[in-house]
């Protein structure tokens, strides 16, 4: 559309928000802000493209297949809750092999709620059956904890993703660097809440 191309860097300090905030934010920063139109106009021509666009199995970060199995084989029920569009986000789920791991997908166009807000989060728990005194959400961005805090949930962190700034200053419950330390990182919170509430009887998350 005439717009000189933004860095990699700059990309991904846009994602997180959804398609619609991301093309916004490109357009933005490469001259004259889109009018409403336009803006709707350029959305859905990306998002033609991005679903278009094959899933590539190296971007899946290592040891997720292995350590999704494992806690899937404990017992722990798993859902996503992601700002991509339902469909997009359960085809590449579907490509990369990863989608029998998740009983329930909440996206950025199943509510008229997206992350930050808690609502997507509560309706990817009530999916899955799931007490929230037993959930944790794992992600990699402020959206992430803070919607976690909107529903009353533990979170998890991972130190690498897309978060704007350093992880490690988000007031999450844990955060680890590695993928695999997620069964740990799971255990600890759990033996933390059961400190605090020694009667609680938990069932798995």
């Amino acid at each position: 559309m005439g717009r000189p191309a933004v860095t990699d860097g700059m990309l991904r300090s846009f994602i997180g928000d959804g398609p619609r905030s991301l093309v916004e934010r490109g357009f933005a920063v490469t001259g004259p802000a889109l009018s409403m139109e336009e803006a709707g106009t350029a959305v859905t021509r990306f998002l033609h493209l991005y679903a278009a666009l094959p899933a590539d199995p190296a971007s899946i970060y290592p040891g997720v297949p292995q350590t999704l199995a494992r806690l899937t084989d404990a017992g722990h029920p798993i859902g996503l809750c992601t700002n991509k569009p339902q469909a997009i986000a359960r085809s590449l789920l579907g490509e990369l092999r990863l989608l029998p791991f998740f009983g329930a997908i909440i996206g950025g166009d199943s509510l008229p709620q997206r992350k930050p807000a808690p609502e997507p989060l509560l309706a990817v728990l009530a999916a899955l059956n799931g007490p929230k005194a037993d959930a944790v959400m794992v992600g990699d961005s402020a959206n992430d904890v803070a919607a976690a805090r909107a529903a009353g949930i533990a979170s998890i962190l991972v130190s690498y993703g897309y978060a704007r700034g350093n992880p490690a200053d988000l007031p999450t419950d844990k955060l680890i660097h590695h993928f695999p330390d997620l069964p740990e990182a799971l255990d600890a919170i759990h033996l933390d809440h059961r400190r605090s509430h020694p009667t609680f009887p938990f069932g798995r998350s």
